[in-house]
């Protein structure tokens, strides 16, 4: 078995491991370690998250600088101050036994005065969002002239984010870097372009393979009507009473209407989407860190960054349009060795899709079905069985309660007061869930939807042994011929916006407060796109879109058949 100490690490950082209780190293860190160590090479990672990346670029750099020289010699790079403070805190445990090393986390949000003093007392190592580095080089609060080495930490997130010029801006304002260190769980063709402009023959490690999905992580889903959705989704958190995980959603709309539902109805649960402030982003997600929220409910966008242990559950309330974009949901659990559960509530036509991911993450998915108001009660009903007897009474003074609770239950059978117990814990399962339906879509039911009443199938004819017209199609946001009464809406956005399809998609529906079921197709090009909407709905976003401003440019929508 390999050790840290084979890897040629210092003994003073091999200690410090050894106190942390990391016994050997995980496989990224057991590659690109002795690379990193020589200080001169140039490096790209990939794997999923949680993989113990944090390690294997945090303990070489503390051996690779110069302990002596208290200015900036290492810049790590990455997309959100989440991710920020959490590399920054575990640099610190690293560097226990290293005196005289200083770390320092910069990015948005926080007093930049005080970062530029912490900057001033002399550190090392640099921990920072692309935004607010930038933003310190501008005010020449930060000297970037003596940095060795740079590592880019998330280099896919932080290209999805739009952060790929301020990358490149540092890169260039780094002229004596000696390595750079590129860590990704996945490699679009900008991170590709990237490293071979300002990277020399680097060094691939990739563990498992380039966008697959962590083994640790059962993939489940469950089939079930649109309109069912919240309903599936609430059963599935009821069915799972000891879930402590993310749901994920499109839209920020989504997730408010969801969080507010879920919290009338007594769940610990809160959202996390692009309206909060950083310090409501930092108190929701401190809640969730030490577990007063059991769930959090997020848009990929605001759950960029988010690295909290021991998530036993994603579940994709909808599947992201963005099939990479899957590999970073599920990636929030199964984290460090340990194991995962990803959910995802589908529409029968949307199973095009899952096959597409399924294919992507190399991953089998389970289809499971939609518990049964019998099944969510029995299983609750067990969780606090199993809750009651592991219950610690050894620190209380319960004995000298004994006699009053004997005398007051004296003429009470021991059964009549299990069923109480009962009674008082499940009493609003059991009303909400008694005449609970089936929520699978089954084949017979769907038979029935498809041959309509007896009427529309004497509207059909058959030619050939097939049916005459088109079947209706699923939308699949392709682009293509229209069918339904939808309008066709021009709009002068495109791919040279900075827009791709599933980040287009989310952006007009955060905009019109719509929701994704109203839409049809989207055909984008580099100037312009065009969306089919539901006619009841096209008006609301015209309105809501024609005449705003986005970077600067002036958004003109319209009907795309109106002169």
């Amino acid at each position: 078995m390999t050790t840290f100490e084979d890897l040629g690490l210092d003994e003073r950082l091999v200690k410090a491991t050894t106190e942390l209780g990391y016994v050997s190293p995980t496989e990224i860190q057991e590659k690109g370690i002795p690379v990193l160590l020589s200080g001169t090479k140039d490096f790209i990672g990939l794997a999923q998250t949680g993989t113990g990346k944090t390690a294997a670029f945090g303990l070489p750099l503390l051996q690779v600088i110069d302990e002596e020289k208290k200015h900036p010699q290492a810049l790590v790079v990455c997309p959100t101050r989440e991710l920020c403070m959490q590399i920054v805190n575990e640099v610190e445990l690293f560097k226990k036994h290293i005196r005289g090393v200083h770390v320092v986390a910069v990015y948005g949000g926080a007093s930049i005065g005080a970062q530029i003093r912490d900057l001033k007392r002399g550190v090392q190592i640099v921990v920072a969002t692309p935004g607010r580095l930038i933003d310190l080089i501008e005010r020449k609060a930060i000297n970037l002239d003596e940095i060795k080495y740079v590592v880019l930490d998330e280099a896919d997130e932080m290209l999805n984010m739009g952060f790929q010029d301020d990358i490149e801006f540092i890169l260039q304002n780094t002229p004596k870097r000696e390595s750079t260190w590129l860590f990704s769980a996945t490699m679009p063709p900008e991170i590709r372009k990237v490293s071979k402009r300002y990277m020399k023959d680097p060094v691939e490690v990739t563990v498992g393979k380039v966008n697959t999905g962590n083994k640790n992580i059962d993939h489940q889903f469950y089939v079930a009507a649109a309109q069912h959705r919240y309903e599936a989704l609430k059963r599935l958190i009821d069915f799972n009473p000891g879930i402590y995980g993310i749901i994920f959603t499109r839209t920020k709309i989504d997730a408010q209407d969801i969080a507010e539902k879920l919290t009338r109805e007594g769940y610990d649960i809160d959202a996390l989407h692009g309206d909060l402030t950083q310090q409501q982003r930092d108190k929701v997600m401190g809640q969730f860190r030490d577990k007063s929220l059991q769930l959090l409910i997020a848009t990929d966008v605001a759950a960029r960054g988010i690295d909290v242990k021991e998530i036993t559950h994603v579940i994709n309330y909808e599947l992201p349009d963005d099939v990479e974009v899957y590999t970073h949901r599920s990636g929030r659990t199964g984290r460090a060795g340990s194991t995962g559960i990803c959910m995802s509530i589908v529409h029968t036509r949307e199973m095009f899709k899952l096959k597409q991911i399924e294919r992507m993450v190399q991953q089998p998915f389970h289809k499971f079905e939609i518990p049964s108001g019998k099944d969510v009660c029995r299983k609750q009903f067990f969780f606090f069985m199993e809750k009651l007897l592991q219950t610690d009474i050894s620190h209380g003074d319960y004995e000298s309660y004994v006699p009053m609770i004997t005398e007051k239950f004296a003429d009470i059978s021991k059964e009549e007061i299990l069923k109480r117990v009962a009674a008082s814990e499940f009493d609003r399962f059991l009303k909400y869930y008694e005449n609970a339906g089936d929520l699978n879509i089954r084949e017979e039911r769907r038979e029935r939807r498809d041959q309509g009443s007896p009427r529309d199938a004497g509207r059909r004819r058959e030619v050939g042994g097939r049916e005459e017209g088109r079947a209706r199609e699923p939308r699949d946001f392709g682009g293509g011929a229209s069918d339904g009464d939808y309008k066709r809406l021009f709009v002068n956005l495109g791919t040279k916006d900075g827009f791709y399809k599933a980040s287009f998609l989310q952006f007009i529906l955060d905009m019109s407060d719509l929701k994704k079921d109203v839409l049809g197709r989207i055909d984008m090009k580099e100037m312009n796109s065009w969306v089919e909407v539901e006619s009841s709905a096209a008006n609301q976003m015209i309105r809501a879109m024609d005449g705003k401003n986005y970077k600067g440019r002036r958004i003109r929508m319209n009907d795309a058949n109106s002169r």
